[in-house]
């Protein structure tokens, strides 16, 4: 990658996602659906959102088992709760995903039974009934999701019976093929993580912007799994949440931090080498960067 500074860096791996701590803030959440949803319109406010516990539980086996959404919040006005979002990261295709999506989906709807059963013997009134939409963000840049997003889609269905299957479609967002006019709508911390995807996708490759970031620590946990790169969370420091922070500053941290591990790692090379009598490799290794990596191989492994 490379960032906008003029100064380039490595290309970033394929990477697993773990964007769940940075989307349960109210302000990326909010974000997220109201660009996804209703064209950046801000339609949902961040103050209306309620935190929902994740988790539900299903019986099988004579067994309960638990399942759990990555991240889900309630939608309030005033007392009233008026839907239930949630929102499922995939980094790889899931051609079960329609399936998942409709067993979370029908434990939400089977929880407000439930609450409507505990108000009934409480107050005697009925609990108001509300839609739970769930939105499933696929990160992957090489491909499209091109197996099923319907219920009908993973059955084998007999045309007989067709008729009187309901069925279901999922929410499915191809984070890396959002135009660009779409990036620019989010005004949160995900623009940076779509605007990466982006990137990526289009070129192979990150130019960083100067886009401030507001959750310091949380997008670069993120950056580092999804990078598989351990420098971006290893660079992170407390002082970053007290002062301006952008991608470009992150990159350069990043960079400073990999030549200083890069000297650190030559001059231990040296020490080994001259330490155990070995000086004519040492000379070697000074002059021939491919005799060095072989040394480096030989003596640390995969440790450097």
């Amino acid at each position: 990658m490379e960032k906008d500074c003029g100064k380039e860096y490595t290309s970033m791996a394929e990477k697993d996602v773990a964007e769940k701590t940075l989307e349960a803030y109210n302000d990326v959440f909010a974000d997220i659906v109201n660009v996804l949803l209703f064209q950046g319109r801000h339609f949902v406010k961040e103050d209306e959102l309620e935190e929902e516990s994740p988790g539900s539980s299903y019986k099988a086996d004579g067994r309960l088992h638990a399942q759990e959404r990555d991240v889900a919040k309630y939608w309030r006005k005033g007392l009233v709760r008026i839907a239930l979002y949630g929102l499922e990261n995939q980094t790889g295709i899931d051609s079960d995903m329609p399936l998942r999506l409709f067993s979370y989906d029908g434990a939400a709807y089977r929880a407000q039974l439930l609450t409507d059963k505990e108000m009934k013997e409480k107050t005697g009134k009925t609990a108001p009934r509300y839609p739970v939409v769930t939105l499933v963000l696929y990160f992957g840049y090489d491909r499209h999701w091109k197996t099923p997003r319907t219920l009908f889609e993973c059955l084998e269905l007999p045309e007989e019976i067709k008729p009187y299957v309901n069925d279901y479609r999922m929410n499915l967002y191809e984070v890396a093929y959002l135009s660009d006019e779409q990036v620019q709508m989010f005004t949160s911390d995900f623009k940076i993580v779509a605007d990466y995807f982006v990137q990526m996708r289009k070129n192979k490759n990150y130019v960083a912007s100067e886009v401030t970031i507001k959750h310091v620590h949380e997008l670069l946990q993120l950056m580092a799994v999804m990078t598989q790169d351990n420098r971006f969370e290893n660079v992170y420091s407390p002082d970053m949440e007290r002062r301006t922070m952008t991608m470009c500053e992150v990159l350069d941290r990043v960079e400073n931090r990999g030549i200083q591990k890069g000297e650190d790692t030559i001059l231990s090379l040296m020490d080994y080498l001259l330490s155990n009598d070995r000086t004519e490799d040492a000379k070697k290794a000074t002059k021939d960067k491919a005799y060095r990596n072989k040394l480096l191989t030989e003596i640390f492994g995969n440790k450097q």
